[in-house]
């Protein structure tokens, strides 16, 4: 069997405010993203956990982003998941969905009998923005900390951009009747914005992790601290579950807050991969080079991480010396 009927607010996320205390958030909820990313792969359970939580991460703090532009987060570690890599898309026109791809690196003979984030050892969590051509992307790492990679999210918008953030997610398989058991998503983000900027570094940290709570005080922190306390109501399976859309979510949490909804981004999985993609990256290369790159049977060949999409050139046809440019 398939995936049955798809929910109306699944693969999207949904931007808020509460006007009474000055915080903004999101709602996401995925489910066939999280397919075409894990499908193409043949993770261990804890791996694809780890992409799942690391996409409905990058959903979430992608939603910001302006059309065209790109989002990654990546995670490298010294542990048994050595890289978990995502990158969001903006979209190309308005009204156009965004689009996500992700992957992890991995050695299986090294995955423990621990949770999921135990397979993530020592090491950095990043962000990087490419706002197009000629400017300079943005970039910001913090050590990986706490005990999942939303706490590394976390503490990543507290130390570099001085934000305080807080993410409430749920994911796993999903086992509903009549369906191939799946993966699906869901989650809330809070963030208490600066007024001057959306998502703008304050500073350049100190060096010290901080919190959330290190951040406000005063009225602001009083504000920061009931939401929260709203937050930690939230059950599992309302994050994640096909009964309530995010809108009542949203009612049921917070509305003392007065919370008030702007229009759903709508994400998919998508990659950008290409043989000119391939053929451009070989172009340094010259004929010595792509020679040794050459297989048995004469040909060169590359795998995309992301999608597993396969690729297989005339070696005559790449690199900066090739006899013809115009492909096999």
């Amino acid at each position: 069997m398939t995936q049955g009927n798809k929910i109306a607010w699944d693969d999207t996320v949904l931007p808020f405010q509460l006007d009474a205390s000055d915080i903004r958030g999101r709602v996401a909820r995925l489910d066939g993203v999280l397919d075409g990313i894990l499908r193409q792969h043949d993770y261990p359970e804890k791996v694809e956990a780890l992409v799942a939580e690391m996409a409905l991460l990058t959903a979430l703090i992608g939603q910001t982003i302006k059309l065209r532009w790109k989002l990654q987060l990546q995670v490298q570690s010294k542990g048994p998941v050595r890289m978990i890599a995502t990158d969001y898309y903006g979209p190309t026109e308005d009204g156009e969905p965004a689009r996500i791809r992700a992957y992890a690196s991995y050695d299986a003979d090294r995955i423990t009998d621990g949770s999921a984030f135990d397979q993530v050892g020592e090491g950095y969590f990043a962000i990087m923005i490419d706002q197009g051509n000629g400017m300079t992307p943005y970039q910001g790492i913090t050590p990986l900390t706490g005990k999942s990679l939303s706490e590394c999210a976390e503490a990543y918008f507290a130390q570099s951009e001085q934000l305080p953030t807080r993410f409430e997610l749920s994911f796993g398989k999903s086992t509903s009747p009549g369906e191939d058991e799946h993966w699906r998503a869901g989650g809330v983000m809070l963030q208490h914005m600066p007024k001057a900027s959306p998502f703008a570094a304050q500073g350049e940290g100190s060096g010290e992790v901080l919190q959330a709570t290190d951040l406000v005080d005063g009225e602001e922190g009083d504000n920061w601290r009931r939401v929260n306390v709203l937050l930690d109501t939230v059950d599992e399976l309302e994050l994640i579950g096909p009964s309530l859309p995010p809108t009542d979510l949203l009612k049921r949490l917070f509305h003392e807050e007065m919370p008030r909804v702007f229009d759903a981004q709508a994400v998919r999985f998508g990659c950008t991969c290409s043989e000119d993609r391939v053929r451009q990256s070989l172009s340094i290369y010259s004929a010595g080079d792509i020679e040794t790159m050459t297989t048995d049977d004469g040909r060169v060949t590359a795998d995309c991480q992301f999608c597993g999409a396969h690729y297989d050139l005339d070696p005559k046809t790449v690199g900066f010396e090739a006899e013809d440019n115009s492909g096999s």
